[in-house]
């Protein structure tokens, strides 16, 4: 009796073991070959996948029209529903292919997947240009200054991805440079590398291979790190290395929606201000008037007091001789020669006291 409930109450871990677990997030996450927007933001992911989506939908709809959703039923016509079904392998095929048509609408023109960082956000998108629209975004709001995030910092387009190992990112350039760096086509260029949950890569070795292939590609390719013509941003996540050629980077502040609404005037000087420094310039000779006037009263206030400090110290220097002649039992004549010495004290200068 007991062995049998002993059989019949079998740990649960016996029925898990065999059991394969879906990982957390399976089929949506960075992985290579995707293309789409790397986002980071400030310690708020929810927030700024919202306004992402918002920002991207905005702009999405300006440049290519509203994203359009058609039911793949609606699409089917008569005859193919009233198809003789009888050939087994026909319809398992037919099946596959309606089940990858669905699962191709299912992807949204911006979907949001598994980074493998904090603060960092990656959409995917799908029938657009990532370098296009971010550029389009920041062009518009450098150009109107109106602030339209307050989570998103930074937004960089990511135009191909590849594994992070140095091999496969040189394979994967040689090829994904060349629509901006082969000859005929030539630029200046910078090379802005980030890497993140990844210790295996060295920048400068990415950062030297990179700029080789740039180079071959057409010897006139020259390095410009002040103000080029392309930026290569290099974003290493995890075991996925993200690559996109961008422009005005340097104008646009590197890609920063918070730095590239803000206005050059805050810099420089506003017409009040030198205003009022050519007003504090014309009252200049009177207030160094006032200075040297106060400077000479202050001299005075001090020789005054120098004065009286000199005349307190003989006074007292006189009062104490006096005492001193009083409880010595000294001689008449010492005496007067004392009371002479004190009077001189007295009326003389400073220093002699001292004497």
């Amino acid at each position: 009796m007991a062995a049998a409930e002993a059989r019949k109450r079998r740990p649960r871990g016996q029925f898990a073991a065999g059991r394969a677990k879906r990982p957390r997030g399976a089929g949506r996450q960075l992985e290579a070959g995707m293309r789409g927007i790397l986002i980071t933001c400030n310690m708020n992911e929810r927030k700024c996948v919202g306004e992402a989506y918002s920002l991207l939908g905005e702009y999405g709809d300006r440049l290519y029209g509203p994203e359009q959703f058609s039911d793949h039923e609606e699409r089917l016509s008569g005859s193919e529903r009233e198809e003789d079904e009888d050939d087994v392998e026909a319809a398992l095929k037919k099946e596959v292919g309606q089940i990858r048509t669905l699962t191709e609408q299912k992807l949204r023109r911006f979907q949001s997947v598994e980074s493998g960082a904090n603060n960092v956000v990656f959409i995917r998108t799908q029938g657009i240009e990532p370098e296009d629209l971010v550029h389009h975004i920041l062009q518009d709001m450098h150009a109107t200054k109106k602030k339209k995030t307050r989570v998103i910092l930074r937004m960089l387009p990511v135009s191909g991805t590849c594994k992070a190992f140095m091999e496969d990112m040189k394979k994967y350039t040689e090829t994904f440079f060349e629509p901006w760096f082969k000859a005929p086509n030539k630029g200046t260029f910078q090379i802005v590398y980030k890497a993140r949950n990844n210790s295996h890569m060295s920048r400068e070795e990415v950062i030297k291979e990179l700029a080789g292939i740039v180079g071959s590609l057409n010897p006139e390719n020259k390095v410009d790190l002040n103000n080029p013509q392309y930026t290569i941003v290099v974003e290493i996540i995890k075991s996925v290395c993200c690559l996109s050629v961008v422009r005005d980077y340097v104008l646009f502040r590197k890609y920063n929606l918070q730095e590239v609404v803000k206005s050059k005037e805050d810099t420089q000087q506003n017409p009040s201000s030198l205003t009022e420094e050519q007003n504090s310039e014309a009252v200049k000779p009177e207030t160094v008037e006032e200075e040297k006037n106060s400077k000479e009263s202050s001299n005075e206030v001090k020789q005054v007091n120098k004065n009286q400090g000199e005349t307190s110290f003989q006074v007292k220097l006189a009062v104490s001789l006096s005492w001193l002649c009083s409880a010595l039992p000294l001689p008449s004549k010492e005496l007067e020669c004392v009371h002479a010495y004190v009077n001189v004290a007295i009326l003389t200068d400073s220093d002699c006291c001292y004497i």
